[in-house]
């Protein structure tokens, strides 16, 4: 007599699944976590009169030395609100600086193609989100390659698949076989087919921004985008102190939709910015803010995320290092600026510098997603996939990283209390020389009291030995393999699927096979 599937299931997830198990666990819905609300307070790592300082000297920066901003329309806007302006350089009065500042929402809901997976950016909520922008792929076989298609629909599958990242990023990995002008549809069409969780816009160039929004709007309605945030685009500052005119035509593109743009200096600490981490905050503090700054002139209001991407720089070699303590460090003054000006903010997780999943990565992933959650990060991006500096994203280290990240949901999550009285209650019950194995309180709580991964092998060294003697990479690659063998595609509507599939064609006539 077959067991109903109830029953089945759940005696399948307690034995860690199997074939007979993931077949009967495909059939329930994929789980996926609320927006992540930190129950654990904020660590600040310097005094509010340094964080003051180094608010003064940033500000200070923007009026003497000014911001690049190559781009007429851009130059054009800033002379009509009061900056002083010569040539492409932009010195901004700092009462006008704030003011444009004070107008960014601190908080707002980024929105779902299903609404189930919306989540709140901002305030003490966070929210995890995948790598972007790796041209090589570490794949299941453990070979370094170039990035396909399929290797980035699986990846928006593993992250659809995962259920404490909230967003499918768009760029995990480079579709290397396609070709640069056309690329970014099948990216967006990619991230919108496979996942029905926020994802990220394209910002190589004003077209592709602008074909980011229409496919958009065909998946939640013209209307509807015009003023909902449905995706996050990152823009970066080239530092030191130069917005160039590719990232303000996207910028311009996402803004005027109302939708949040990260404004993210990216500074190789040591190389473009002073060999000092807090004159690398200083100095990337006042980018990020004249970035935020220029999105109000173009609507005021909207949704921003001040963001920073900050890595120090191998001072033998020049190359860029990953989980720093320096890097650690400057997020958490980065932090407490954010909250200064109470913008929701970006910082990086598990992004490391290790080329394979090794002890290396684990060290660095740990140094910076511990001070990502402490510092009050709101959007928490790379947090998964991320290995050689960007180069590559491995499918081991997604499945890992998206396993650690339940701990850290749950670490961030606070310690609760409801069930205090039954667990004082349960000591009695055993009482001394006893076991709680049996009591109703484990029955009742065991599956939810502790972390339990299902990568990492906490087995004893015979059982690991006769199971294979896998290591935690290898590990990691056969849990990919489980996740994407059990994916279901979460479908998107025929009209909809349809839509967006008759705009790639039409667009891909109209484009060129080749940079021009």
């Amino acid at each position: 007599m077959n067991a109903p599937a109830a029953e089945l299931t759940e005696a399948t997830h307690r034995r860690g699944g199997g074939r007979l198990g993931r077949k009967a666990l495909r059939s329930a819905p994929i789980a996926s976590f609320p927006t992540l609300v930190r129950k654990i307070p904020v660590y600040q790592m310097v005094p509010d009169e340094a964080v003051e300082l180094i608010h003064q000297e940033s500000l200070a920066i923007l009026e003497e030395v000014g911001c690049e901003f190559r781009d007429d329309e851009a130059i054009a806007i800033w002379k009509a609100a009061g900056a002083d302006v010569s040539e492409t350089r932009v010195r901004i009065d700092r009462a006008l600086l704030m003011e444009l500042v004070s107008k960014v929402p601190s908080e707002f809901t980024l929105n779902a193609r299903n609404p189930e997976r919306s989540v709140r950016v901002g305030g003490d909520n966070s929210v995890f989100v995948p790598m972007y922008g790796a041209p090589y792929v570490r794949d299941l076989d453990n070979n370094r390659r170039y990035g396909t298609l399929a290797d980035l629909n699986n990846f928006h599958k593993l992250a659809y698949m995962a259920p404490a990242l909230h967003s499918s990023s768009s760029i995990i990995c480079e579709p290397m076989e396609i070709a640069v002008p056309k690329r970014h549809l099948h990216i967006i069409h990619s991230a919108l087919k496979h996942s029905d969780k926020p994802f990220m816009g394209i910002v190589t160039s004003k077209d592709r921004a602008e074909d980011t929004m229409a496919m958009a709007g065909i998946v939640f309605g013209e209307e509807f985008v015009r003023d909902n945030p449905v995706l996050v685009a990152i823009t970066n500052c080239n530092s030191p102190l130069v917005w160039d005119a590719t990232m303000l035509d996207a910028m311009k593109v996402y803004a005027r939709h109302n939708q949040p743009l990260i404004l993210a200096p990216f500074a190789l600490c040591g190389a473009s910015t002073s060999a000092s981490a807090l004159g690398a905050v200083a100095q990337v503090n006042a980018e990020a803010l004249a970035g935020v700054a220029f999105t109000q002139l173009i609507r005021p209001g909207s949704p921003q995320v001040y963001g920073q991407f900050m890595v120090t720089v191998d001072m033998k070699t020049g190359a860029p290092m990953g989980g720093t303590p320096e890097a650690a460090q400057m997020m958490y003054v980065m932090g407490a600026l954010a909250r200064k000006y109470r913008l929701p903010w970006r910082t990086s997780g598990f992004h490391v510098g290790s080329k394979l999943n090794d002890a290396q990565a684990g060290y660095e992933a740990n140094m910076l997603m511990h001070a990502a959650i402490l510092s009050g990060a709101n959007y928490i991006w790379h947090s998964a996939g991320w290995l050689e500096a960007g180069l590559t994203c491995g499918y081991s280290k997604f499945a890992t990283d998206c396993e650690q990240l339940v701990g850290w949901y749950k670490y961030a999550g606070g310690l609760p209390f409801d069930d205090f009285k039954d667990a004082m209650a349960a000591i009695r019950e055993v009482g001394p020389q006893g076991h709680f194995l049996g009591t109703q309180h484990t029955l009742d709580h065991f599956e939810k009291a502790f972390f339990m991964p299902s990568i990492m092998d906490f087995n004893s060294y015979e059982q690991w030995n006769a199971e294979g003697a896998k290591d935690h990479d290898a590990r990691g690659r056969e849990k990919a393999r489980n996740m994407l063998a059990d994916y279901e595609e979460p479908k998107l509507d025929e009209g909809v699927a349809e839509g967006l599939k008759d705009l790639i064609a039409r667009r891909e006539e109209r484009l060129p096979d080749t940079v021009s």
